[in-house]
């Protein structure tokens, strides 16, 4: 049997963190995101960095080497077959709704993403999840996009990403306004954020999404 703090510093030597859990049937799972400041100098060493979709072709490898290591099973948020992410983050207490419509978790704020879950066969105890960061929070987030794409009522993909192609933007380089703007998000590494907003900026994406 393996705790939670024994698995949170198995995560971190392996640039990850976990992002909570919760247990169906004496079977918990635990998800997991990039630790803010450690996954992304590992990741640039990974032989994994050299190739297309190096994120998730590193997720695959650390994550499911590990799971085999654990005796437990990997999960993904991409790829076949689909798994409801989103659904089990807001099972695990630690992420909620946030003014603007996007999750916020208590440690990763705005800017908490997945990089795969694990499940085991077996109950693992879990911490109890502090209360939401948006309680008591003045909501920056709310005024934080220069163009008013994101403010609660719906999300304007074309003009996010219209400004993403304004010489202005900062967003491209440091990652998107309104999730730097929450004050539960920690600093990331800018070429971290850049990578990712390329991917989400590239044209077959905007071209799905308009």
């Amino acid at each position: 049997m393996t705790d939670y703090a024994a698995l949170q510093i198995g995560a971190a030597k392996r640039g990850l963190t976990l992002l909570g859990g919760f247990t169906d049937d004496n079977r918990t799972t635990l998800l997991l995101g990039p630790d803010p400041q450690g996954f992304w100098p590992i990741l640039q060493t990974a032989p994994e960095a050299r190739h297309p979709d190096p994120v998730d072709r590193w997720s695959t490898r650390i994550i499911g080497d590990w799971a085999a290591d654990l005796g437990a099973q990997a999960r993904f948020p991409f790829g076949t077959p689909l798994h409801p992410f989103i659904a089990w983050a807001r099972r695990t207490g630690r992420c909620h709704i946030s003014p603007v419509g996007l999750l916020v978790h208590d440690a990763q704020g705005l800017m908490v993403s997945f990089r795969g879950a694990l499940t085991f066969d077996h109950d693992i105890a879990l911490p109890a999840a502090p209360p939401s960061p948006c309680t008591g929070c003045a909501a920056p987030c709310l005024t934080a996009c220069p163009v008013g794409a994101m403010t609660g009522d719906g999300y304007d993909l074309r003009a996010c990403h219209d400004w993403l192609d304004d010489p202005r933007s900062t967003c491209m380089a440091r990652g998107c306004a309104v999730r730097r703007a929450c004050p539960a998000s920690p600093p990331r590494p800018d070429a971290q954020s850049a990578h990712h907003m390329a991917y989400f900026h590239r044209p077959t994406l905007q071209t799905e999404e308009r």
